[in-house]
């Protein structure tokens, strides 16, 4: 029996809509990578986020109040279990993984986000109480094994000097983790849509007077009006549509489903790079992305 109720839609989507939206979570989250890389050069990160939250955040809670009416009022017990998404998802996450980034090697971090799928696979067994299946486990250590050869080509340095930044980027990978899986019942009760509006917005009022005192002490002169554009993007296309995708398809799916996906990411992300970079494709990708390819259809036979 379902304990939970929900605002959004009353008949379940077909598996080919989910995974479909989960592909375009992934893309969009795979854009970043070029489209961020730009404006992240010209404004500096902590400012670069601030303004990132605080737009999704006003986009966010705008849509919910248009789409308020006959919602079920948010319990009181649950109010501090969305402040608590909210502070794990940015100050604990992308704060966490900006500032873990400046003291790592290149690639470092993206090798570490890569075993996302593993903690959320352990976590939904745990927590969850969902059940082992051998292929998503399989499917998720193929994965795993295929971003690892397309990222550690070249791009990953082994020292002692990286072992402060590598933890603090792990703190950002256990958080996201811990924002999927302690958000998918709060997804149940409420929608994706409030839940994602409301974390983001309690982040982002935990992060407002750090991110504002970068925001007022930077060098606006020095910024192209291209990279404020990518502000834009990063905060509508990833904070508000990726983020709503991401807790809408983890209500109708598993989370040890949707894990394997998440090693798609560096995949899109390389072929895009490619394309509109120009940045060279060589075996190692070849080899590591059909070895991701392969968890993906493993895991959905």
């Amino acid at each position: 029996m379902n304990i939970y109720h929900s605002d959004d839609s009353t008949k379940p989507p077909g598996t080919f809509i989910l995974i479909s939206a989960l592909l375009i979570h992934h893309l969009l989250g795979a854009l970043t990578f070029p489209i961020a890389k730009y404006g992240l050069a010209i404004i500096e990160p902590f400012t670069f986020a601030f303004y990132r939250y605080g737009l999704s955040s006003i986009v966010l809670l705008g849509i919910v109040r248009f789409r308020k009416a006959n919602k079920p009022p948010i319990e009181k017990k649950d109010y501090l279990k969305i402040v608590g998404l909210g502070c794990l998802i940015i100050p604990f996450n992308q704060t966490a993984y900006l500032f873990g980034q400046s003291l790592t090697g290149a690639g470092h971090g993206a090798l570490l986000f890569a075993t996302v799928p593993i903690w959320l696979f352990l976590g939904a067994l745990i927590y969850l109480k969902e059940k082992f299946i051998l292929r998503r486990a399989v499917g998720v250590a193929l994965g795993l094994a295929g971003v690892a050869v397309i990222i550690t080509t070249g791009a990953v340095e082994l020292g002692t000097q990286y072992l402060v930044g590598d933890l603090i980027i792990l703190i950002a990978v256990f958080a996201w983790v811990t924002y999927t899986i302690l958000g998918r019942p709060l997804v149940f009760k409420y929608g994706a849509f409030r839940v994602t509006a409301y974390t983001l917005a309690s982040g982002s009022a935990l992060y407002f007077p750090f991110g504002l005192y970068r925001a007022l002490i930077f060098d606006y002169t020095a910024a192209a009006f291209g990279a404020w554009l990518t502000v834009i993007y990063v905060a509508l296309g990833v904070s508000v549509t990726a983020y709503v995708l991401w807790y809408w398809v983890i209500k109708y799916l598993e989370a040890t489903r949707v894990a394997v996906f998440h090693n798609l990411q560096p995949v899109i992300a390389s072929v895009i790079a490619f394309i509109f970079l120009g940045e060279p494709i060589g075996w190692a990708f070849i080899i590591g992305g059909a070895v991701v390819l392969t968890g993906v259809i493993i895991t959905e036979i």
